[in-house]
């Protein structure tokens, strides 16, 4: 529902609750963990467009998964609230606003856990939804059983499915489909196997259901890795006031998102693809969710042409004398060596169809090109040689292997952020501060004390156990010491934008 006040109009504000706004009314199907920004943006936004556009037909309860949150708040508003979304779709500048009626209630486990647990009992409850921070995966040994509830969220919600076991007496059509959002590769994989750690745990307060309850959760519940993709500023500080004439209403719990979204779901070993798509019917509602065997090759891509051509674009845009993201883009050089980086460079790395990897391009393209959004490029530049390692390095290799030579402008980039890493002063006098742990940053500082480009070069490469790990010393790549020492001393003698001009 996009909502929007005439210019003419008087605005009069009015609380936001179900008594001044229309709230739809829907079976509780869906326990989510956590009440944070993200899952308000993300999650529960892809569910109010899946009951609008299918028959859906589901509500969500929220959990506060930790002591300290917002749930008298959201309830406060009766779980109503509004997303701004922000940004460009198809070239479009796109500044949207829904309203988000899907949450029916939000509990706390630590002051409610009887109706926490309750929820176990509720014959159409079928999904469990998380974001709980990357922390919040884990398995806490202190937790017991009895616990009201327990710390960690796997134990809350090991708690939630015996129970559910017990009640239904170990049915089959009463398992739940977890959907984890954590920002954590394989994050689903990994909650399983806190669950089951919690069962080994347990074993002896299961008695003779031990055996039973493993089966039935193994059987017949559906355990996702899912990849989340979208921007979340959170609470627009700066635009509440004109936000809240726009709509009418005191919305304290307005969040602004980028209005690009993806959520890669994973499908569990035990179901289908079909089978979960018809469950979850978020690509039938025109979303951008994807159901898929697995979501590793969906990770790949994003790490690979979202990150790692922010990863390099910073250094090189910053030492060009550019501040923003935005600017970079379209910038008339930057802007050409971004496009070389991610289209003629990691895009020939990945395994997708090309059409796919296409699509997924311009669409990062788009959301660097945020007219809401000032990404400052030094935010980006924090730990820079981590990074790379993670986010470039592997696509080097592989277009090394594949093409037979060396990818010039991840090489830049890599020069770029070894410059960068010297310090000092930019060409307009603004100074230059890196920033990363301190044994690399002390590294930096004795290399470039030598005077010799080639004696950095050698260094940053050769540091294996401090930068590049599992990868080894980089010097043994065919080519790639003498590349970086020609584009450092390139970038001392010419200036980085003629550099940048050289290779495209």
């Amino acid at each position: 529902m996009y909502i929007c006040a005439p210019n003419n109009k008087k605005y009069i504000m009015k609380a936001l609750n179900k008594q001044t706004a229309p709230k739809a009314v829907a079976p509780e199907r869906i326990i989510q963990f956590g009440e944070g920004n993200f899952l308000r943006a993300f999650v529960d936004w892809i569910i109010s467009k899946m009951n609008q556009q299918t028959n859906f037909n589901s509500s969500v309860v929220v959990v506060q998964p930790i002591e300290q949150g917002m749930v008298e708040w959201l309830n406060g508003q009766d779980c109503l609230y509004h997303v701004n979304l922000q940004g460009r779709l198809n070239g479009e500048v796109v500044n949207s606003i829904d309203r988000i009626d899907c949450i029916s209630r939000a509990l706390n486990p630590y002051t409610q856990n009887a109706a926490f647990m309750a929820l176990a009992e509720q014959p159409e409850m079928r999904f469990v939804i998380s974001n709980t921070t990357e922390a919040g995966i884990a398995f806490d040994p202190s937790c017991k059983l009895t616990d009201t509830p327990a710390i960690s969220y796997p134990g809350k919600l090991t708690q939630l499915l015996y129970r559910r076991f017990k009640t239904f007496k170990g049915d089959k059509t009463k398992g739940l489909i977890i959907m984890p959002c954590e920002l954590i590769f394989l994050n689903g994989h990994h909650l399983k196997q806190c669950i089951y750690q919690y069962i080994e745990l347990w074993k002896d307060d299961f008695g003779a259901d031990y055996e039973k309850f493993k089966n039935w959760f193994t059987k017949y519940c559906y355990v996702c890795a899912t990849l989340v993709d979208r921007i979340v500023p959170g609470f627009p500080r700066k635009e509440i006031a004109d936000i809240q004439k726009r709509i009418g209403y005191t919305d304290n719990m307005v969040v602004q998102a980028e209005v690009f979204h993806l959520w890669v779901i994973e499908k569990p070993k035990n179901m289908s693809i079909a089978a979960l798509r018809k469950e979850f019917p978020a690509e039938k509602a025109g979303l951008n969710v994807l159901i898929a065997p697995s979501e590793a090759p969906y990770h790949e891509r994003k790490v690979t042409l979202l990150n790692g051509p922010h990863t390099v674009l910073s250094p090189v845009a910053y030492l060009s004398g550019i501040n923003i993201v935005r600017d970079a883009c379209n910038h008339p050089v930057v802007g050409k060596y971004v496009r070389k980086v991610q289209y003629d460079e990691l895009m020939q790395t990945l395994n997708l169809p090309m059409d796919e990897l296409k699509q997924f391009a311009a669409d990062v393209l788009e959301r660097f090109d945020n007219p809401y959004v000032e990404h400052q490029v030094t935010s980006i530049m924090l730990n820079s040689f981590p990074k790379y390692q993670t986010r470039d390095l592997p696509g080097l290799k592989v277009y090394l292997e594949r093409k037979g030579e060396l990818p010039k402008g991840l090489v830049l980039g890599l020069a770029a952020i070894i410059t960068y890493y010297k310090g000092g002063v930019r060409a307009d006098g603004a100074e230059i501060v890196p920033n990363d742990a301190p044994e690399i940053m002390q590294l930096l500082k004795e290399l470039w004390a030598t005077g010799n480009t080639r004696q950095v070069a050698e260094g940053v490469l050769a540091a294996k156990e401090l930068i590049w790990g599992e990868h080894g010393d980089l010097n043994t790549i065919p080519g790639l010491t003498d590349m970086v020492t020609d584009f450092l001393n390139d970038i001392q003698e010419k200036g980085m934008l003629a550099t940048v001009k050289s290779i495209l």
